[in-house]
């Protein structure tokens, strides 16, 4: 943790935080003339025409209200979405968060030097966390350096919420606790926690000022595994973090009640900690090609071993291979995604191995931290696990690579990798459900300050058009070809306006929040059944996120009960797709779905190569 004077010079991680631009208020116009064409595929003539009544009407009167009154929001805060995403998207969300709204995902060490081998578990681990903790480091010190799209830098807030970091159950609304500080900030929490077997220990990973290396990470790994072999297994109470918001909130006040001096401290050690290790014992083997085992256990595992309120739980399993589980409250993906990464190069470089001093420091042992429980909270854990249980068995993942081609030849053609998968995905869904299907794409906003995402519909009607004439036989190559053509410009187009932060989806929340803080009734304009059909109201049936050209994927439920979610990575020489998709719903099915968008694929692949588009 020593200063590198040569460093003074580089970009600190934060630098630019208060020079971000204030997230914009797109116009009234632009967006509802926008919301119409996102609904035009779903909508029978009658259907249209009502909706562009309800549209004008709403344009005309109500609309314009509010849309005054966003607009003066927006001049007294830089992001006048923030506060409003964190609730309506995250804190007052009802569901269980462990299986509905975290993000998981495998990490992909067993692509090169991690392959799955029995008795690995522990050593590996602890490098992994050694690697982790020197990320930590780098935010703590600013050394980090920001992130840019070209020379645009991209808001950094973001990455402050990694670490230390936790959300709290409330009854009506739960809150997002943060304890990180940089160095010049202040002092940081430095505790890891560590749950295996349904027990919960915690031991600093700093100690003199120095970040405990992985021989002195592994030693107390070692001690917690010693603890937990051959013992009863512990009473589980992290599995209290799985259960539905206000059962949970409910079952904390409880607990801390039994005993506040006590289990208020633990509750308060597990939420300041760095972050969780999780000691699996299952071993899902999984391969570069074929990932479904690994990922089906990050999204759906015991849940009495990682506390899911955690904005990071790194789960490792008895097979030497790894995953994660993240609550998505205080951060998306892409924050996960740059630390996997970076992990990963790192692991590769050095082999997976520790080169360093083999010297062990005489460092405190791990102490487990206890909960004083009554038979009202073993009745709550059960209860939490049941229901857990429960939606994680109806879950189906498929997780596969498709080898035929990747992004090289995508871009050889001189068109958009990810374009050409949302196109192909929208063709797989239309193939299997004879319809289209209203359908997300995450949008970053982060070239403004504290900017998230925004929506991105692609399920255009140039997508839509296009699909038809592929899946109508009389239709000849070139009508496919130009259809094809216009489906990507559109989709290009609304991807590029929806980074800008002029998209239509937040800024209709936007309307709609302060109809209702002002207690007015719901506008007409969200009632209407083509408002919901075409996906509004988080109804998307197809769910769906690239999550970058790197090694790191992750996996995320279906939005609704009939959808998917569909995340994918695209490298050089191959796509590799995570699908999701609840068993209990009759027309859907990952595994076709994935199937057919590799057929997909290769109809786009060989319609762009007949003849330049």
């Amino acid at each position: 943790m020593d200063n590198h004077p040569s460093e003074s010079l580089a970009e600190r991680t934060f630098q630019y935080q208060s020079s971000m631009p204030s997230l914009p208020v797109p116009s009234l116009e632009m967006s509802l003339s926008k919301y119409l064409n996102a609904v035009r595929p779903f909508a029978r003539e009658d259907e249209f025409k009502a909706t562009v009544d309800i549209v004008r009407t709403f344009q005309e009167g109500v609309g314009k209200e509010l849309h005054h009154k966003l607009l003066q929001r927006a001049e007294t805060k830089k992001n006048w979405l923030e506060e409003w995403w964190l609730d309506a998207a995250y804190l007052e969300v009802r569901v269980p968060s462990q299986l509905n709204v975290n993000f998981c995902g495998p990490a992909p060490y067993l692509e090169h030097c991690w392959p799955p081998e029995e008795g690995t578990q522990l050593q590996r681990a602890s490098i992994s966390t050694w690697h982790t903790l020197q990320y930590w480091d780098l935010i703590r010190t600013e050394r980090l350096p920001p992130q840019k799209s070209g020379n645009t830098v991209l808001d950094m807030d973001q990455f402050r919420m990694l670490f230390n970091t936790c959300k709290v159950p409330g009854v009506k609304k739960d809150t997002i606790r943060n304890y990180f500080k940089t160095e010049r900030e202040g002092p940081c929490p430095s505790h890891l926690i560590v749950i295996c077997r349904g027990r919960i220990f915690t031991f600093d990973a700093v100690c003199d000022g120095q970040i405990l290396t992985p021989p002195e990470l592994l030693r107390q790994l070692i001690y917690v595994k010693q603890c937990c072999e051959g013992e009863p297994e512990g009473d589980g109470v992290a599995a209290l973090t799985s259960e539905e918001r206000t059962r949970w909130a409910l079952a904390r006040e409880h607990l801390i009640s039994i005993d506040p001096q006590h289990n208020g401290t633990i509750l308060e050690t597990i939420q300041s900690s760095l972050f969780v290790v999780s000691l699996d014992e299952t071993t899902p083997y999984s391969t570069p090609d074929n990932y479904t085992s690994l990922t089906t256990e990050a999204l759906t595992g015991n849940p009495a071993i990682r506390w899911g309120d955690k904005s990071y739980n790194a789960l490792s399993f008895a097979d030497g291979t790894f995953g994660s589980t993240c609550d998505h409250a205080p951060y998306d993906g892409i924050v996960l995604i740059s630390m996997c990464w970076h992990l990963d190069q790192k692991i590769k470089d050095t082999e997976g191995k520790w080169r360093g001093s083999e010297t062990v420091r005489p460092v405190p042992r791990p102490e487990e931290m206890v909960f004083t429980v009554d038979e009202k909270v073993h009745s709550d854990i059960r209860h939490a696990k049941r229901q857990y249980y429960e939606s994680a068995q109806d879950m189906q993942i498929v997780c596969y690579a498709f080898t035929a081609f990747g992004k090289a030849a995508i871009k050889q053609k001189k068109l958009h990798p990810d374009t050409f998968v949302q196109l192909a995905m929208q063709l797989a869904y239309q193939k299997m459900h004879k319809r289209p299907g209203s359908c997300y794409e995450t949008a970053m906003t982060r070239k403004f300050y504290h900017g998230r995402t925004e929506t991105m519909r692609p399920c255009t009607q140039e997508a839509v058009n296009w699909c038809k004439a592929m899946m109508d036989n009389t239709c000849d190559v070139d009508a496919r070809r130009k259809a094809m053509r216009l489906a990507f410009i559109k989709h290009n187009k609304l991807m590029a306006e929806a980074q800008e932060g002029k998209g239509f989806d937040r800024h209709l929340l936007g309307l709609y929040l302060i109809a209702k803080e002002e207690g007015q009734p719901t506008p007409e304009l969200f009632l209407d059944p083509l408002y919901a059909k075409s996906g509004g109201g988080g109804n998307f049936v197809l769910s769906s996120s690239l999550v970058g050209y790197t090694t790191v994927l992750g996996a995320v439920a279906p939005m609704v009960h009939r959808g998917y979610g569909f995340f994918y990575r695209i490298r050089d020489d191959r796509i590799v797709v995570s699908i999701s998709a609840w068993k209990s719903c009759r027309e859907t099915d990952a595994a076709s779905l994935f199937n057919n968008f590799c057929s997909s694929l290769h109809e786009m692949f060989h319609l762009a190569t007949t003849s330049q588009l």
